[in-house]
């Protein structure tokens, strides 16, 4: 399953600079990430401070 970010975003860019694919970009109000083209890999989970993107 694809990761979400949850409300606890801090909008740091981190998860995006980190996501292999590509599949994270900037919402309103905090980062989104494209469930087509996440590969579930966990880079993003991985490098938030703030723990947000979370497996859906």
């Amino acid at each position: 399953m694809a990761y979400q970010i949850s409300d606890a975003c801090i909008a740091c860019g981190a998860c995006a600079d980190a996501c292999p694919a590509g599949a994270i970009t900037e919402g309103d109000g905090k980062y989104v990430i494209d469930a087509d083209a996440c590969l579930d890999c966990g880079a993003c989970a991985d490098t938030c401070p703030a723990e947000a993107p979370q497996q859906a």
